[in-house]
């Protein structure tokens, strides 16, 4: 099943425990990183990454020995770890005659569809520049309250490996992939070198949070892994601690948990599906069964609206029993939509006013869970 052939676009996300060290940053292991991302280079493969590690830099550089929870904090400590991290593979890539570029990024940017669509231009620029994008959160303004955040960098990763239709997503971390249990723990562990889907079994299998100054567990590179599927792109989970991992899984190698790509949704689909939603549109049986066989949106099929949000904005459509089963970018304001529920298409006008779409949305702007 792992066939890596047409492989020519590659997303490498870098986990807190290979950089850090109890001095402090490894130089060694970034080094080692780097100096695989410039073969790959050589070899003429676009590689962008995704590097975590400025919390855990911060936390180093004041001398704390603790994983931080508390908001300001860790935001302090994201703002003195991250000049650290970047001056490192900056130095890192010098040695190859590479440049690097630092882009951080929060959800918002992600979001806005303007914003989407002028990075991923801007992405594209450096790329064709020969530049090395170095992304990571801008966990010094974003945070998880706000909605702003993404939680972990394997999110964020899959995110930008869909936006610029990388073909393979690897996510190195401090364990060498997937098990059916824990190994330490369950003598009858078994290994998946092979993941088809991503469905409940298989996240079923991933434990916890991650390490004291990380964030992500398994189970949240495995939801980044089915992301990337949805975007065509396969996904390697593999150990930073194998000799040459990079080359080597790029090279064919059986390393670590590979999961397969899916078929692959347009550009506009994947970014509403993985935006954040802003509220929610419920509606009765007769419009889910018409959006079900693409038909649009009417006033009349709404029963109820949550939340706060504007036109253009992603929201959940539910069913009468206030099961989410869609995402759509909605043509009106959540008070229009209210205020419109339960009328025909032709009232739309005395009560919104003249030139107004007679229509909630259309097929083109809702994607079906079910599509995940």
């Amino acid at each position: 099943m792992r066939n890596l052939d047409n492989v020519h676009t590659i997303v490498v996300k870098v986990g807190t425990n290979l950089l850090t060290c109890p001095s402090g940053i490894d130089e060694k292991r970034i080094d080692g990183i780097v100096d695989q991302i410039a073969q790959l280079k050589k070899k003429g493969y676009q590689v962008l990454l995704v590097s975590s590690g400025a919390i855990g830099m911060g936390t180093k550089e004041l001398g704390i020995g603790h994983k931080v929870q508390q908001i300001a904090m860790r935001q302090a400590c994201a703002s003195i770890g991250q000049p650290i991290l970047m001056s490192s593979y900056r130095a890192s890539f010098s040695r190859h005659g590479i440049i690097c570029s630092q882009v951080l990024l929060t959800r918002e940017e992600l979001n806005n569809r303007r914003t989407y669509v002028n990075l991923r231009n801007s992405i594209g620029t450096l790329l064709e520049l020969g530049v090395v994008p170095v992304f990571n959160e801008n966990d010094a303004v974003s945070t998880v309250e706000i909605g702003s955040a993404f939680g972990d960098n394997d999110r964020m990763a899959a995110m930008i490996a869909s936006k610029v239709d990388a073909q393979l997503l690897v996510i190195l971390s401090d364990i060498p992939g997937l098990y059916t249990a824990d190994p330490k723990k369950d003598p009858d562990a078994k290994f998946l070198s092979e993941i088809e889907k991503v469905d409940d079994t298989v996240l079923s299998y991933a434990g916890g949070a991650g390490s004291s100054l990380g964030t992500g567990g398994m189970k949240s590179k495995l939801l980044a892994a089915r992301i990337a599927a949805i975007a065509g792109c396969a996904s390697v989970i593999a150990s930073g601690y194998e000799s040459d991992a990079l080359l080597r899984i790029v090279a064919g190698e059986s390393l670590g948990s590979y999961i397969a790509p899916e078929g692959k949704l347009r550009q506009r689909s994947r970014w509403i599906l993985n935006n954040s939603h802003k509220g929610s549109i419920t509606v009765d049986d007769g419009a889910f069964k018409a959006l079900k066989t693409h038909k649009s949106l009417l006033p009349k099929g709404v029963t109820g609206v949550e939340g706060t949000f504007d036109k253009g904005d992603v929201v959940q459509i539910k069913d009468s029993a206030g099961r989410a089963f869609a995402k759509a970018v909605v043509y009106y304001s959540s008070t229009e939509i209210a205020v419109a529920a339960g009328h025909r298409s032709s009232e739309l006008s005395e009560i919104l006013g003249p030139d107004c779409k007679d229509v909630l949305f259309r097929p083109e702007d809702l994607v079906f869970l079910e599509e995940k």
